[in-house]
């Protein structure tokens, strides 16, 4: 209870937007987390306690590494979780509502090129003996993004692969290209357009499944959220390579990126 007091403290410190914000979330959070109990969805409670713990993060960073988060960036950060583990998670949004995830995947691009500028920024305004071009923060910042945005498709394939979750979600297509089916297995890629229909038999020659087209096992969703964090990390990069030559025109940037100076909150 003592920390649970110290911690709403801390944050009705730091902002009031951001405070309003994570008490609504929190508390949507908490409503699930029962609903779930009384439904007997144990993993679903679990996740609901993880995002919790999620929501801490803001403030275990700035006090860890005395950095200052905007308020703006605090409450994307907020949003996000909620958005990728209630919504998307939880209640489904994923399946549910079109392009849910490309949305998240392309934010996450956004964000995360933000910490990466943020870190080398503040090392080249912290210090004299190193001065970076803009050019190369921008570049930092876009790969930063990009590998963590590897890295959770990594996450995602390890998840399939030994917990048979399906993170990597399938779709249907229509066409195919494989070398596998070039009989002179010469390397030649064979083309099959039109695929209306793939039945899938088990050993004994049972039907397990008939659908439409053909089942992709979730490549062209790896490389369509790859895709997306690629844009949210140039758009990023973009507007912070513009930032470092003129602070004052692109002040808005400022408002997703950590800072050091401590009085920083809108």
């Amino acid at each position: 209870m003592k920390y649970n007091k110290k911690l709403r403290a801390a944050y009705k410190e730091t902002d009031k937007k951001s405070f309003a914000v994570y008490a609504f979330l929190r508390f949507l959070v908490l409503l699930t987390f029962v609903r779930q109990i009384t439904l007997g969805e144990w993993g679903n409670a679990l996740l609901c306690l993880f995002s919790l713990i999620l929501f801490l993060l803001p403030f275990f960073i700035e006090k860890k590494f005395k950095i200052s988060i905007p308020s703006a960036l605090e409450i994307i950060i907020l949003c996000f979780i909620f958005s990728a583990e209630i919504l998307g998670e939880i209640n489904n949004f994923y399946v549910r509502i079109p392009h849910f995830d490309t949305l998240l995947h392309t934010l996450n691009g956004f964000l995360c090129a933000g910490i990466g500028f943020s870190l080398i920024d503040l090392l080249n305004e912290n210090t004299d003996k190193i001065k970076l071009s803009p050019l190369f923060v921008a570049i930092v910042a876009f790969c930063f993004s990009m590998t963590i945005g590897v890295v959770w498709e990594f996450f995602e394939f390890g998840c399939d692969m030994l917990i048979n979750t399906d993170m990597q979600k399938d779709r249907f297509v229509e066409k195919i290209v494989t070398v596998e089916l070039d009989l002179e297995k010469e390397n030649k890629p064979v083309i099959v357009n039109g695929i209306d229909k793939t039945i899938l038999y088990n050993s004994e020659g049972e039907v397990l499944a008939t659908f439409d087209g053909y089942l992709d096992i979730g490549i062209i969703d790896t490389m369509k959220d790859l895709l997306v964090n690629f844009i949210g990390a140039i758009c990023f990069s973009f507007f912070g390579f513009l930032y470092i030559y003129n602070r004052d025109k692109y002040k808005f940037v400022n408002n997703f990126i950590p800072t050091k100076e401590m009085n920083l909150k809108n």
